[in-house]
């Protein structure tokens, strides 16, 4: 449907029972309009408020029967909304590409995709509100960036599970750039996020970049969500300007969070813990970050964490960081080590409480810092002891005060 030819277009299933059936490759609806600006109104040119404006998608059920079925494609749209559909069976549910603005999702079932539900792919997009969505069972990934100057994304209040069984990367939420574009101004609050203890992968998985440092991942907010089993729960790699507050997240096979080469972080006031006793399945769990510059891990919760080893690790990681600050935060059951620094400097553990698990045989201590240098502060800290003792900083590596054996 070339809008920019024909005109406005709209879609109006019967009230859900409309199905359409899709045994080509291809999408079964391809909307196209010829909108080239921004969402600012001065950059709208006539054409699209005369002819393009505003397609509506509404009350169908889409189903794939070829292994290349897509649900919809829209490239060069303004304000595309779709709204109580079902989509199932098709390679991509929704696949966004070359430049859309102003896309609204809601109350829609993206199911049983074979690669992803929602595809921004290579797409220059900003202005886009996902709410109130099932997103579940794809291979690949539930929502998925590939590449693209993507800006100004709100997905909130969504249901997005099990989206799992590529042989690649995959996440229930992946966001990468591995070649070009950016990954800016993203809201993700409010959803349950959850897979399979076995899925590869990550609940929310942000990948950046090494040749753009960490710029070109930025300003994201991830606030009150649910977010639990699978084998990482969240990463992000190469990230800036990002907060994750108020979650709730568990049951990490490998681990719960994993940070690498980012700056200017908050994670605070989140639950991290593993899965409930009455679960049989075992996960390590643990926050882990690495090469990371003033980052805050503040007010969480973290219980039964086995991450580590004798040698090494802990409930928290870091490695080679510098400038970070974990302080007030309860640390309790863990297998290991509450904290473990490594390699890195001004750094400060401040005002936690660390108490170790029942397997005393096993729990080293509550802090340990390893190499780095000097500049690192460990004070103010509630620490039981571990077999090696409570909190363990060689000569050289930092200074010590005011803590209390827990």
């Amino acid at each position: 449907m070339d809008t920019a030819k024909t005109g406005f277009t709209g879609i109006h299933g019967r009230m859900g029972a409309t199905r359409i059936v899709m045994t080509g490759e291809g999408p079964a609806f391809h909307i196209l309009g010829n909108h080239q600006g921004t969402a600012d109104p001065n950059s709208v040119k006539d054409h699209t408020w005369e002819k393009e404006r505003f397609p509506l998608i509404q009350g169908i059920e889409i189903h794939g029967q070829n292994p290349k079925a897509d649900g919809i494609h829209l490239h060069r749209t303004m304000q595309t909304t779709v709204q109580n559909v079902l989509i199932r069976q098709c390679r991509h549910g929704i696949r966004l590409y070359e430049r859309n603005r102003n896309f609204l999702l809601a109350n829609s079932h993206i199911y049983d995709g074979h690669e992803t539900g929602v595809f921004f792919d290579n797409c220059n997009l900003h202005q886009v509100i996902i709410v109130g969505n099932h997103i579940s069972y794809c291979k690949k990934a539930g929502i998925y960036q590939h590449n693209g100057d993507v800006h100004n994304i709100q997905i909130t209040g969504n249901d997005i599970e099990y989206n799992s069984g590529a042989d690649a990367p995959s996440g229930d939420i992946l966001l990468e750039i591995p070649d070009e574009g950016v990954v800016s101004e993203y809201t993700i609050a409010s959803n349950t996020i959850q897979a399979t203890l076995e899925a590869a992968g990550s609940n929310i998985w942000i990948r950046g970049r090494e040749s753009e440092g960490v710029f070109a991942v930025r300003a994201i907010n991830i606030t009150g969500n649910v977010l639990g089993s699978r084998n990482e729960n969240l990463v992000i790699e190469y990230g800036n300007r990002v907060t994750v507050t108020g979650n709730t997240i568990y049951g990490g096979t490998e681990r719960n969070l994993r940070l690498d080469h980012c700056h200017n972080m908050v994670v605070g006031s989140n639950t991290i813990n593993s899965r409930p006793s009455g679960y049989p399945a075992d996960t390590s769990d643990g926050v882990l970050l690495k090469d990371c510059v003033g980052l805050n891990l503040n007010s969480n919760v973290l219980i039964d964490h086995k991450a580590g080893s004798e040698t090494s690790g802990g409930a928290v990681t870091l490695e080679r960081c510098s400038d970070c600050r974990i302080s007030q935060n309860q640390i309790l059951d863990s297998k290991h080590r509450g904290i473990h620094l490594i390699d890195s400097s001004a750094c400060v553990l401040s005002d936690n409480s660390i108490r170790g698990g029942e397997k005393k045989e096993s729990y080293q201590a509550g802090i340990e810092v390893s190499g780095g240098s000097a500049q690192n502060l460990v004070q103010n800290n509630l620490v039981s002891q571990g077999i090696h003792g409570g909190i363990l900083v060689p000569e050289g590596t930092g200074q010590v005060q005011g803590n209390m054996p827990g």
